[in-house]
């Protein structure tokens, strides 16, 4: 499947609305969609596996939002995991750094608070997502079990580098003096290392997040679990149906392997 097909195929999945919203801000971006667990047929159901916080991607920006990530969290919650996807303020309506980080963290114990079942929820975000899932859980006393980065922005300082998506990273942390200890600040490859295990998926043939930043990542981070996926491209592990995304229910549902 070539990229062009692996975006449409995602995006124009229809989106599922959540089983309740909560806010954890005014800002009508600060809000936290959960999605209960539910038995075949519909019913919801106790949870038969680990509560999970969910970061959409879209290079940061205000035009890319949760909703496309929404059948993901309905397929995951079909499998019997309370699922949290999180919104954020992004550049370009309020967001961008801090803002935006302030808001992944502040989304994800609110998340914590009303998803049912119990134990820290593991992490998993997508592109941008993945940046800001591995950013969050490298902070002191991450509320989170484990980290699962899905095609991630995981080198923030080699994204720049690259002018990803037109200068994304500089949008994101905004351009001029003081770039360098911005980027410093805001790359979770150069942050010390945590407790927490961190399992990153990542395709071979993704042509928006290159493969290399997620084995930088990996080299600068001992005990990075990395699977890279063969002639996968960036949005086929999010789009429920496809065989990469199996593979991620896969490591959702069961533990690391170290």
């Amino acid at each position: 499947m070539s990229a062009a097909d692996e975006e449409a195929a995602l995006l124009g999945l229809a989106p599922v609305a959540p089983d309740r919203t909560v806010a954890y801000g005014p800002h009508p971006d600060q809000l936290v969609d959960l999605y209960v667990p539910r038995a075949v047929g519909g019913a919801p159901t106790a949870p038969a596996g680990p509560r999970v916080v969910l970061l959409h991607g879209g290079f940061w920006r205000a035009a890319y939002d949760r909703r496309h990530l929404s059948p993901l969290a309905a397929a995951l919650a079909a499998r019997g995991l309370p699922v949290a996807l999180a919104e954020y303020r992004r550049v370009g309506a309020g967001g961008g750094a801090p803002a935006t980080f302030e808001d992944v963290a502040a989304g994800l114990a609110a998340a914590v608070r009303a998803l049912p079942g119990d134990g820290a929820p593991v992490l998993a975000g997508h592109s941008a997502g993945g940046h800001l899932a591995l950013l969050a859980a490298a902070g002191p006393g991450a509320p989170v079990s484990r980290v699962l980065a899905v095609s991630p922005v995981a080198d923030l300082a080699r994204a720049h580098a690259l002018g990803l998506s037109g200068g994304a990273v500089a949008e994101l942390l905004g351009d001029g003096t003081g770039l360098a200890e911005r980027l410093a600040a805001a790359d979770p490859a150069r942050r010390p290392p945590s407790a927490v295990p961190v399992t990153i998926l990542h395709g071979t043939d993704d042509g928006d997040v290159p493969l290399e930043l997620s084995r930088r990542y990996a080299a600068h981070r001992p005990g990075t679990e990395l699977h890279e996926l063969p002639g996968v491209g960036h949005y086929a592990p999010v789009t429920p149906g496809s065989p990469s995304c199996h593979t991620l229910f896969r490591h959702l549902l069961a533990p690391r392997s170290t």
